[in-house]
């Protein structure tokens, strides 16, 4: 008798994604993404049954202030992605409203023709305001997405708060794009978010502003020589690029491929590979203590008490709150 697949089992997912299953892929990023105790379960035996498949991709981090074009360059350099025989995933993580815990997801309306070219998948996802935007579910979408063919994976953050920090963790090639003309030309951004980029592009380089774009340009590669040096050995750079008139989006491709080419040969890509999974590691013990701790009966009782009171000793109590939680 001919045994009934069971949709909800390990193996209906992990087969499907290994024969590269859209739909299935899809159906298993969502158990990533809930919250539901018995969905996670099942992610992470998913996970288990396709991580001997994962880590082939090369995964690059895209951010930029709000208004700088990040689904317009995505679109375009993806293009350029997919013209060079790979199969791209897009991982936009959409701000989630604080009030009732939706999202926009409408990259896939911002892209429009890469969403209908074949091999490119494009998953919009809630950030749910942990880690800034990239949580623990967008690291496990990715080795998801490894597991199903993919072998370069563009992951965009909002630009804003602290989510730029996050994916630089997850990912290997971090992407900062910027505006032109907007005033100041540093334009507020965090010296620790330039420290962090790889390369620093101009958008919208084109008719009025090509000037502009360039002038910025000067102005940011001697703004980041004045950082520490990479690891890598890499130097970072600085382009512009216009996915409008869709000029300067080879350049910055074929830099991406100067770095990983580099990374690869000193061995620093696996480097950074292997520090950002201790990096996991580490954040998920501290996620999982923190949830222990709050998700306490007693602890919440005795927090609701410390509460109450007109005047407390926060750091004292706090320490011995914890040392009773820990004994």
């Amino acid at each position: 008798m001919k045994k009934i697949s069971n949709h909800n089992e390990p193996d209906f997912f992990i087969k499907g994604i290994l024969n590269r299953d859209v739909a299935i892929l899809s159906r298993a990023i969502t158990l990533v993404e809930s919250t539901n105790s018995t969905h996670q379960l099942l992610a992470q035996q998913i996970i288990e049954g396709v991580i001997h498949k994962t880590g082939n991709s090369f995964r690059l981090g895209v951010t930029g202030v709000p208004g700088v074009g990040k689904s317009s360059f995505i679109e375009s350099f993806g293009k350029e992605v997919v013209s060079r025989n790979h199969k791209l995933a897009v991982l936009a993580i959409d701000p989630s409203s604080t009030k009732s815990g939706g999202s926009i997801l409408g990259d896939k309306t911002r892209m429009e023709e890469l969403s209908t070219k074949e091999n490119v998948y494009i998953r919009p996802s809630p950030s749910s305001g942990d880690l800034g935007g990239v949580t623990k579910s967008t690291y496990e979408t990715i080795l998801l997405c490894e597991a199903a063919g993919y072998d370069f994976i563009i992951v965009e953050t909002v630009g804003v708060g602290q989510s730029e920090v996050a994916v630089s963790k997850i990912t290997d090639f971090f992407l900062l794009l910027m505006l032109a003309g907007a005033g100041d030309e540093l334009q507020g951004i965090k010296r620790g978010i330039m420290e962090m980029a790889d390369a620093l592009v101009i958008t919208k380089a084109d008719g009025d502003n090509l000037n502009k774009a360039k002038a910025a340009r000067t102005e940011y590669a001697h703004a980041m020589h004045l950082f520490q040096a990479h690891e890598s050995g890499w130097i970072t750079r600085t382009q512009i690029c216009s996915a409008l008139k869709n000029e300067g989006i080879v350049d910055v491709y074929s830099m991406i491929d100067e770095y990983r080419k580099l990374t690869l040969t000193n061995n620093y890509f696996s480097k950074k590979r292997k520090d950002q999974q201790f990096h996991l590691f580490l954040n998920t013990i501290d996620e999982q203590l923190k949830n222990r701790f709050y998700s306490d009966q007693s602890i919440q009782e005795q927090i609701e008490v410390i509460k109450s009171k007109e005047t407390i000793q926060p750091f004292a109590m706090a320490k011995q709150l914890l040392n009773g939680f820990f004994k």
